[in-house]
């Protein structure tokens, strides 16, 4: 479901023809019964009316598949001087989510004890940003089953967003003592703890490197249950960037690993470029030489170039704090300036 805000998120991408990234917070939903989580007792294959339920989750699907495929086709269409302007297609993508929405309380007026179509409407609505009616269904079905661990997840998700953080912190924790073999629920966890270190601190009465070692320590868990995501050991090995002082060692293990982890030329020459910068941090600069000579992608043209030009600047410093040429005339100062932006 997360894939919603993705696709609404890509769109503004286009229109205004500029590069983004995008750190979610409680980066998965753990849909009811999908890859990311794990169904509840009253899950489709106990349901009697798993035939509409399961007709409705296709419904959902298809929803996210037309809107993939607009934003594609207008994309291609900007590019070409036409395509509708930002207001259109958001207009028309909330057009058609409308009709699935209506689908959803459909569904849930005719069956309202069905907990886990609660739970993958809450995810549909937290994605069109009605947090209201979004928590609103999650309490209700944590009342119906409050033994789901995906539940747990949402609301953990919900409070992550939108406070307390503390109730996330608990919440997370639930949802892994229902079910602790789900990698989701720790990385969602570990997560949350890394971006609210103050409240992780208060919450837990640990210090702030006590608050790195729990959320690693999380981050690592998950791991153990899923060790070939490659997303999910970038997350990690991401993490060590914020944490100081270094972790050098623990942080080259863990961009290894997301080398193990990736499944194609393009994530491995990623994870070089991750990998020499951090070469370059701890000196090892003939290393930090040989993970930038194996990228050769044109997608990382521009990084390779910046990563290049800082271990050049480290390896011969002498270059970078050379005094500039005095210049005499009446343009002196501007051809200093230019000196200077190169």
């Amino acid at each position: 479901m997360r894939r919603y805000f993705v696709a609404l998120v890509a769109l503004l991408i286009a229109v205004n023809a500029r590069a983004a990234e995008g750190v979610s917070l409680t980066s998965q939903s753990a849909h009811p019964g999908g890859t990311n989580g794990a169904a509840g007792t009253n899950g489709v294959a106990d349901d009697p009316d798993r035939v509409e339920y399961e007709t409705l989750m296709q419904h959902d699907q298809d929803a996210l598949d037309e809107v993939d495929g607009w934003i594609r086709e207008n994309n291609e269409a900007q590019s070409k001087g036409g395509g509708l302007t930002r207001g259109e297609m958001n207009q028309k993508i909330m057009k058609r989510f409308g009709l699935l929405r209506a689908e959803y309380e459909d569904f849930i007026k005719r069956h309202p004890n069905h907990a886990d179509v609660r739970i993958a409407f809450a995810s549909f609505l937290e994605e069109i940003g009605d947090d209201d009616a979004q928590i609103e269904q999650l309490e209700k079905a944590r009342e119906l089953n409050p033994k789901n661990p995906a539940v747990w997840n949402q609301l953990a998700n919900f409070y992550g967003h939108n406070s307390p953080v503390t109730n996330a912190f608990a919440d997370y924790t639930k949802a892994i003592e229902l079910n602790s073999n789900e990698p989701v629920y720790y990385q969602n966890l570990a997560t949350t703890v890394f971006l609210y270190r103050t409240d992780a601190r208060e919450f837990y009465h640990i210090n702030e490197q006590q608050v790195f070692d729990k959320a690693m320590g999380l981050y690592e868990q998950a791991m153990k249950l899923d060790p070939t995501n490659f997303v999910l050991a970038c997350d990690v090995a991401t993490s060590y960037y914020g944490i100081r002082p270094w972790r050098m060692d623990a942080a080259l293990r863990a961009w290894t690993n997301a080398l193990s982890a990736a499944t194609d030329e393009i994530e491995r020459e990623g994870v070089y470029i991750h990998l020499a910068r951090l070469k370059i941090i701890a000196g090892n600069y003939h290393q930090a030489h040989a993970h930038l000579d194996a990228v050769t992608n044109e997608t990382y043209a521009n990084i390779k170039r910046i990563v290049s030009r800082n271990l050049d600047e480290k390896e011969h410093p002498s270059n970078t704090n050379a005094a500039p040429a005095k210049t005499t005339g009446p343009n002196a100062s501007a051809g200093t300036n230019r000196i200077d932006a190169q």
